[in-house]
């Protein structure tokens, strides 16, 4: 399936184009940024079986949303999107790695997962989000899918606090329903950190929560990439209608 391509020319004059890619090579582009963002910039440690690449047994089975600066051609963002059929095939989400995805079961049908996320750091705007977020949501629409998962990723570069503070924030203002509870295969132990810190959300959590995303429960540790895992879960009929104007686009 194609998406319509989405322009957006940036406030330096760089235009960006988001579509799926559609052949090896740009797959291999988003694999190579990947492993720049996580591995170089972010230091984690990736199963790697070949130098400069990032790519897991999942990547076969997935679509790969991609943006590219128009005019050198290079990849500087990527989402790749896991979909449903596709989950039966592989056996599992990627998410059913970090999570007892239990009382997800029901929707499993209907359920897309987005995964691998990262923008190149001359691209990190919001406006590189809001292109990938419009191609996200027309790639829903069109296969008329209801609901979005993900693992948003916090740093525990401060030993946890930043992300525990959050979990607290979250558990607040954006709880799911118990009935959407998920459960930490490997949680952090909440109670050690400082949950009081004044911090502020990072941005691509905002960009679901501005959306309708909800916080599933409390995060997970991936001891790989040191970060908190927070599970996002987003009812396509629950984007926010001053967000899904915008998406649709």
């Amino acid at each position: 399936m194609q998406l319509d391509h989405h322009h957006y020319k940036q406030r330096d004059n760089k235009s960006i184009t988001v579509t799926l890619a559609n052949n090896n090579d740009q797959i291999r582009a988003a694999q190579a940024l990947r492993y720049r963002v996580f591995a170089e910039e972010m230091q984690a440690r990736l199963n790697t079986k070949e130098p400069g690449i990032d790519q897991d047994l999942f990547d076969a089975y997935c679509d790969h949303l991609i943006a590219q600066d128009e005019q050198t051609g290079e990849v500087i963002g990527t989402y790749r999107i896991l979909p449903p059929h596709q989950a039966r095939k592989v056996g599992s989400y990627y998410s059913d790695t970090e999570f007892d995805l239990t009382r997800l079961q029901h929707i499993r049908s209907q359920l897309v997962e987005l995964g691998r996320t990262c923008v190149h750091p001359q691209y990190r705007n919001g406006g590189t989000i809001a292109m990938l977020w419009a191609a996200l949501t027309q790639y829903m629409l069109r296969h008329n899918y209801q609901y979005m998962m993900g693992c948003a990723s916090v740093p525990l570069s401060d030993g946890g606090h930043t992300a525990a503070s959050l979990y607290r924030k979250m558990a607040t203002e954006s709880m799911a329903p118990i009935e959407w509870r998920v459960f930490p295969r490997c949680p952090l132990p909440m109670t050690s950190f400082d949950t009081k810190l004044e911090i502020a959300t990072p941005a691509l959590i905002k960009g679901y929560l501005r959306a309708g995303a909800m916080v599933c429960g409390e995060p997970a540790w991936d001891p790989d990439f040191n970060t908190a895992d927070f599970l996002m879960l987003l009812p396509t009929q629950c984007i926010n209608k001053r967000y899904a104007s915008h998406f649709k686009r």
